[in-house]
């Protein structure tokens, strides 16, 4: 017999705002069960294709060096990216019936931030991404012990062998910008702030937003070395800030800073 649905009752508007802009309406909460298959549905592929897939297709790409594993990665990281944009649909048209854009942006707090003291939407609002992204920034820059040298994205940038390999590749450069897209706004962010975090407020109350920091942070088993700063520094700048101004939109900008500053250095090396 499966568990009942639990809806978050309607909280009390603010500053006069009407019962449209109250974030939670409409979106039904999921079980602990539903919570951890769906983390499970994006955790698992994830896994799969980085140790077990990409090890496999190495041997199909050519290169010097590390070349080859670096391609089958970018590859098989770009397809699960994708996937779990694939899972994003897929659940919300279960749950809504729709995937009309007026739906996806209720259901998947796609609206602009809103100030919970205030009850301002969007405007000077925004200007919370600046910290947040200071924070995402040095999470980003603590060294990731145990991670193997020839999995490192960025040692592998600055090497000779990976700057050789990207240097007038314009078709791989392609491929990273749609793995980037596809990671950090319609994969990761849209799965675990757009989707999960409104509906873990069933379960875990106040502290969805901490639960969810340590469901994201399990999900790298593609990378476990950046569990720990993720778990920490990630929840903070993506998770809770989210959660506190109930936008995905926070998470995205925040989490896609990273993917700006990454294109730039790889449109230096290509061109």
């Amino acid at each position: 017999m499966s568990s009942p649905t639990i809806t978050v009752p309607a909280p009390r508007t603010l500053c006069g705002l009407d019962e449209a802009t109250d974030r939670y309406a409409g979106i039904k909460q999921y079980t602990l069960t539903q919570i951890i298959a769906v983390w499970a549905a994006a955790a698992v592929p994830m896994g799969v294709l980085a140790w077990i897939v990409a090890p496999a297709l190495k041997d199909s790409f050519a290169g010097a060096g590390n070349v080859p594993l670096a391609k089958a990665l970018l590859l098989v990281l770009m397809i699960g990216s994708i996937w779990e944009f694939a899972l994003v649909l897929g659940l919300v048209s279960f749950e809504q019936r729709s995937l009309h854009w007026s739906t996806m942006r209720d259901a998947l707090w796609l609206r602009s931030p809103r100030s919970p003291s205030t009850g301002r939407v969007g405007g000077r609002v925004w200007l919370v991404v600046i910290p947040l992204i200071a924070v995402f920034a040095i999470g980003a820059m603590i060294p990731a012990f145990g991670a193997p040298a020839d999995r490192d994205f960025g040692k592998f940038l600055n090497s000779d062998t990976g700057q050789s390999f990207l240097s007038g590749n314009w078709g791989w450069f392609g491929l990273i910008l749609v793995w980037f897209v596809f990671n950090t706004v319609l994969g990761e962010e849209l799965l675990f702030r757009g989707l999960l975090l409104p509906r873990m407020n069933g379960r875990f109350g106040r502290g969805d937003w901490a639960a969810n920091g340590v469901f994201f942070a399990a999900y790298h088993v593609h990378v476990p070395w950046v569990m720990p700063a993720t778990l920490v520094f990630d929840t903070v700048a993506l998770v809770y800030g989210t959660k506190r101004y109930r936008s995905a939109w926070i998470g995205i900008a925040v989490h896609s800073a990273q993917s700006v500053i990454l294109t730039a250095i790889i449109l230096g090396l290509v061109l």
